[in-house]
């Protein structure tokens, strides 16, 4: 059976206890516990709490990397290491490994994830079978800002209140 990916987007700032820290490296461990490959930005934050949570469980880690960056070593949970030469070809190999999406907490970065994802599934350009899920409620606001512009829009995503949630959608996505 070939390895189904998850890529899994968030911010680089969260740190141990914190609640989004603990979030990230719940799903990691829901998803690597569920089969499932979890690729992300490879470094610290809901990046690295993702990996330890999926590493801790057994699971494969992928980080994705970017050379353009001053210390571009991946975190001590990856399994595996891609790569790139810049922002947008790291952002690109995140989407092509991705078999499926969960968005987390972030800043700038992680909105520009969210919106490419968002925008590919919402022009067909991603495959209708590939999940985009955001996790909890800090997107909301934004989903409710441009449903108001695009309401079909929300047809392209799913919300997930916890990890559980997010493995369970995934899973009846991809099997259908």
């Amino acid at each position: 059976m070939s390895e189904i990916v998850i890529s899994v987007f968030g911010t680089g700032r969260a740190k141990p206890g914190e609640p989004v820290f603990a979030l990230a490296e719940q799903l990691g461990r829901e998803l690597a516990q569920a089969g499932f490959v979890v690729a992300n930005g490879g470094y610290a934050g809901t990046m690295l709490a993702g990996a330890k949570g999926a590493a801790q469980a057994g699971g494969t880690v992928v980080g994705v990397t970017c050379s353009a960056f001053k210390s571009s070593v991946a975190n001590e949970y990856v399994t595996r290491t891609v790569v790139t030469g810049s922002l947008d070809e790291r952002l690109n190999t995140l989407v092509k490994l991705g078999d499926g999406y969960v968005v987390l907490p972030g800043g700038t970065g992680t909105l520009l994830e969210l919106a490419a994802v968002w925008e590919l599934k919402n022009k067909r350009f991603l495959d209708a079978g590939k999940p985009v899920v955001l996790l909890g409620d800090f997107w909301r606001p934004l989903v409710d800002l441009v449903c108001r512009d695009d309401p079909r829009s929300i047809e392209s995503i799913v919300l997930a209140d916890d990890p559980a949630q997010a493995v369970a959608t995934i899973q009846g996505t991809l099997r259908e």
